[in-house]
């Protein structure tokens, strides 16, 4: 498969809207459950870029996006017979797929990230408060993609950082271009707002 945030000069222009992609891909959902590889090239090339943009959001990291979207398209692949129209339209079973697959592969990194956090914590002192370590130890992760939704625009871009990015108050700051104190409040606001969210007493 093509790098799915590579051009594609040669393929053809995508459906106009999202009434006619989701037209579309429904069709050739359809055709790759009978095993069309042809289709199931065209729905690549259609969906790529979103599926990739999704994990990358979640993941941060290059590579372990670019590995968790060619496992959604593996998915697709071997599950588009399983595509129920009547529970939602192809994209956004495609991008449940992707949400989840991305999460899974936090998860399964989780237990690596824990040592090297304790480590890092016993060495030197982390620019994060109590609240972000109480959220963060009970944290799971399909919960947390779902609360990260109630989140405003801003607090999800601060605490995605802040927690799947790994930066500190300081290197958010400078990402967002905003002052310490603001990025404090919103990682704060938007921690709180997950604790309530997550139920975490």
């Amino acid at each position: 498969m093509e790098t799915p945030n590579a051009p594609n000069p040669g393929g053809a222009a995508p459906p106009g809207t999202a009434t006619e992609l989701n037209h579309r891909l429904g069709t050739l959902l359809e055709r790759i459950a009978q095993g069309d590889q042809p289709a199931f090239a065209e729905f690549y090339q259609l969906t790529s870029r979103r599926v990739f943009g999704m994990a990358r959001r979640v993941l941060i990291d290059l590579e372990l996006s670019e590995d968790t979207t060619q496992e959604v398209f593996l998915q697709v692949w071997q599950n588009a017979s399983r595509f129920n129209p009547e529970a939602g339209s192809p994209l956004a079973w495609l991008m449940t797929i992707s949400h989840r697959r991305a999460v899974d592969k936090v998860r399964s990194s989780q237990s690596s990230t824990d040592r090297e956090a304790k480590y890092g914590a016993s060495s030197q002192e982390i620019d994060h408060d109590s609240v972000s370590d109480e959220v963060g130890s009970r944290l799971e992760a399909e919960a947390v993609v779902r609360c990260l939704e109630t989140l405003t625009d801003t607090q999800q871009e601060s605490v995605r950082l802040a927690y799947y990015g790994g930066l500190t108050y300081r290197e958010v700051a400078e990402k967002l271009n905003a002052a310490i104190p603001t990025i404090k409040s919103r990682i704060r606001d938007g921690l709180i707002r997950l604790k309530t969210c997550l139920g975490v007493s």
